[in-house]
């Protein structure tokens, strides 16, 4: 029933301005609107929807993640828009971040301003 629907992907934030900053500014993802109730915005041809709100608690999982063909690329160039890359203890991530998963994929976490966790991951 859905398997040909286009997937709209839904994350939220308490500070439109300084998501959008974040989304459009850093991540460099192109703004499609801008109103009272989201920031939407074209993530590779699927829409984001940043649900403006009054208050937040953000999920302890990842809740959006990008693949990526070049993991070492991407993380250098977010490190140097000042993105800060997460650790977690028990994973055996080397410097900048980066944890191999036991299949071989590549993964690295960050954070938005309402401290919701985006991955990347190179396969």
């Amino acid at each position: 029933m859905l398997q040909t629907a286009k997937l709209i992907a839904f994350a939220a934030t308490t500070n439109g301005a300084e998501a959008r900053r974040f989304y459009e500014g850093l991540l460099g993802l192109r703004v499609i609107s801008d109103d009272a109730f989201a920031l939407a915005v074209d993530a590779n041809g699927t829409m984001l929807r940043i649900q403006k709100v009054e208050s937040l608690s953000p999920p302890p999982f990842t809740t959006l993640g990008w693949q990526v063909a070049n993991l070492a690329e991407v993380v250098d160039a977010l490190l140097e828009r000042g993105v800060v890359f997460q650790t977690y203890p028990g994973l055996a991530q080397d410097a900048r971040g980066v944890w191999r998963s036991p299949s071989g994929a590549q993964i690295a976490w960050f954070k938005d301003p309402d401290g919701n966790t985006l991955s990347l991951t190179e396969l």
